[in-house]
């Protein structure tokens, strides 16, 4: 399956490298972008073929990825508009709804919205996806190849609750990596080199992820076996709830949950 990716930023770079790390062919992969530093990037990085604008061969696919920000999907789609025949059409972009897109290109209707995340680049990715009843079973199934050979993939009847996906997964690393950081942060301040701090960080986070993930128990009781009465762990849990940490963090994803709806009703105005 050839797919042409228009936009060629930081997502579409995760994912064109998770698709080769998966063997998808090279040469079945071209980017439409027009930064000449970027497409130099990538055409260095992943040895695919970029294009500077969108025109009938660059949309020669089976696959258009359509992977620019959401402030300019109406104009991108707008570009595309011309070139379709009867591609797939998938939309990574946060908050823009299909509805929205299909009157962008002409009412064009075999359309799949999905919201990825960036780990997609070490095939540890996992993508919420939506697509109407208009699409096919055929389509559903290629636009889940395509992400799945970056990660795992997830389908939603919903389209609304692809905004808490987007808040969930798609920032969702921005909040690990936040926390890694303060965790590191904490560790030099009690007087850790900074090799030090960064390993035992991210080896104590992949490791409690992946215990948590393999543990047939919630989070909540892996985290009560780790405390201990009156001990070291407690102690800090405490002072993480007189702080309202947990509180913090949900209002944070609730804030970007709004924000997607904010900018669908936004950017989805003609």
């Amino acid at each position: 399956m050839k797919i042409t990716f228009i936009g060629g930023g930081n997502m579409a770079g995760a994912m064109i490298g998770g698709l080769i790390e998966r063997r998808w062919p090279r040469k079945a992969i071209r980017v439409v972008e027009i930064a000449p530093s970027a497409r130099q990037r990538l055409e260095l990085l992943f040895k695919v073929k970029t294009h500077a604008e969108l025109d009938a061969a660059a949309a020669n696919s089976d696959c258009i990825l359509l992977a620019v920000k959401p402030q300019h999907m109406r104009e991108a789609a707008r570009a595309l508009r011309p070139f379709l025949v009867s591609q797939l059409v998938v939309s990574i972009a946060a908050g823009i709804r299909v509805r929205d897109l299909s009157r962008w290109l002409g009412g064009y209707r075999r359309i799949v919205r999905v919201m990825p995340n960036t780990p997609a680049l070490v095939l540890a990715g996992i993508s919420g996806l939506y697509a109407p009843a208009a699409v096919g079973a055929a389509d559903r199934a290629a636009a889940g190849k395509v992400l799945s050979a970056v990660g795992e993939i997830l389908w939603f009847r919903r389209e609304a609750e692809l905004d808490a996906i987007t808040a969930v997964s798609g920032s969702g690393p921005a909040y690990v990596f936040y926390f890694i950081e303060a965790l590191e942060l904490a560790a030099r301040k009690l007087g850790l080199s900074a090799q030090a701090a960064r390993r035992l960080s991210l080896q104590t986070f992949s490791g409690a992820v992946k215990l948590a993930a393999q543990a047939p128990e919630p989070p909540e009781t892996l985290r009560s076996r780790v405390t201990s009465k009156g001990g070291t762990t407690e102690r800090a849990l405490i002072s993480m709830e007189s702080d309202g940490v947990k509180d913090a963090i949900v209002r944070a994803v609730r804030t970007a949950a709004e924000r997607s709806r904010q900018l669908g009703d936004e950017l989805g105005k003609d």
